[in-house]
């Protein structure tokens, strides 16, 4: 796993969200050629990836009339470090305390409690100048080795098995373009989550709000009751909305409003911001709240502000609540390896939520790594282990249970 995780990340795979193409960016497609290189070079003929830049694979059980289980990760990456030139430190068995990145950057025990977790494991970080990629390379390498293993013991009894990797989920359209008909699974699980034991079937509902201010631009010596200053108009809509409703003082099931990028000048700003809430009724709330405030500024400054709201995905919660054997199927297969299952909202997304809109209810489990989309990037090499390990379970527990 280790082997084909650092192959992985050596390739630039960061989405690009102003590229409308599908993948948005090249490096999603030469990783996809590289991993159905890798499936084939397993037995797997039929892996193949499609116009769209997703791979699909299938694996042909050994016993049959079971349900079919999918497993799903993404190639991209996040955008907010770069991805090139990704330079892997492994720490052979953690002694606990700060571990240095760089001269510059090292990452803290004292800020990132979890590591105490983590004494004696097999780690991986960055070198502090790019991220790592273990979101979600470390869960297609999982994925890889799971098929491994069924491609070289068909002794055992399992059902079929789907297998498909995602481009562009870092910007929400990982989903898009998956056909789930052709994937044929009757449930699947996204390798995309974090530490040890967690699963999720819950997930922020998600918006996307582009605004653009036209101000009024003239020269500031002639400004006088002329001027409406498209900046100082933006910063007023941003101190508008909820201070307490800002990422970094939200947790648990608290949604937020996140100011993701402002740019311009006097004349003319464009503001992006997302907004995420776990409860239909409160999500409503948060967008119908920036309308308002929209709306208001419009009202005082004449008509200068534009804003549009586009739906990204949706809790996955009210597509699994129906199918609870599936989540229950995986934490009996965390609990068959000594382990506590840790169930818990995902505070973001995962291809799950849109392709459980589509029919296939796909719940998350954990790969092992920590501090995902930036340069802090950590993973536990021993917690993909355990990872590994619970996939196997799901699928031969599925079979015991099918009989």
């Amino acid at each position: 796993m280790l082997e084909n995780f650092l192959k992985y990340v050596s390739y630039n795979t960061q989405s690009d969200d102003k590229n409308e193409s599908c993948p948005s960016t090249p490096g999603q497609i030469e990783l996809a050629k590289v991993i159905v290189e890798d499936l084939k070079k397993l037995g797997i003929d039929n892996a193949h990836m499609d116009e769209n830049g997703y791979v699909y694979a299938s694996i042909e059980g050994t016993v049959k009339d079971i349900p079919t289980i999918g497993f799903i990760s993404h190639m991209d990456t996040a955008l907010e470090l770069t991805g090139e030139g990704v330079n892997p430190q492994i720490i052979d068995s953690y002694k606990g305390g700060d571990i240095v990145l760089n001269e510059k950057y090292k990452l803290i025990e004292e800020e990132y409690p979890f590591l105490k977790e983590l004494v004696g494991h097999k780690l991986v970080t960055t070198d502090g100048t790019t991220l790592l990629g273990a979101d979600d390379k470390a869960g297609i390498a999982i994925i890889m080795e799971v098929a491994k293993f069924f491609m070289e013991n068909r002794d055992l009894k399992f059902g079929d098995i789907k297998i498909g990797f995602t481009p562009d989920e870092e910007i929400g359209r990982g989903a898009d373009l998956f056909d789930v008909q052709k994937f044929a699974a009757d449930f699947a699980y996204t390798i995309d989550g974090g530490p040890v034991a967690e699963l999720e079937y819950e997930n922020f509902n998600a918006a996307t709000a582009k605004i653009h201010i036209e101000g009024k631009s003239v020269h500031p010596g002639s400004a006088k009751n002329v001027l409406i200053n498209a900046l100082l108009v933006g910063q007023e809509l941003n101190s508008m909305l909820p201070v307490n409703q800002r990422p970094e003082y939200t947790e648990g099931y608290e949604g937020f409003f996140m100011l993701d990028e402002m740019n311009g000048t006097s004349a003319e700003v464009d503001i992006v911001y997302i907004i995420r809430d776990f409860f239909k009724d409160s999500f409503k709330d948060k967008k119908e709240l920036l309308e308002k405030i929209v709306n208001f500024l419009n009202d005082k400054y004449g008509k200068i502000i534009d804003l549009e709201i586009v739906d990204s995905y949706y809790n996955m919660k009210e597509k699994i609540e129906p199918c609870m054997e599936i989540v229950e199927l995986a934490k009996d297969s965390i609990k068959k390896e000594g382990m506590d299952p840790i169930v818990k909202p995902i505070r973001g997304g995962t291809d799950g939520a849109s392709l459980s809109y589509k029919g296939l209810p796909t719940p998350n489990l954990f790969t092992g790594g920590y501090n995902f989309h930036g340069r802090y990037e950590i993973l536990s090499v021993d917690i993909m282990e355990k990872s590994y390990q619970v996939l196997k379970n799901i699928i031969l527990m599925n079979a015991e249970e099918a009989k």
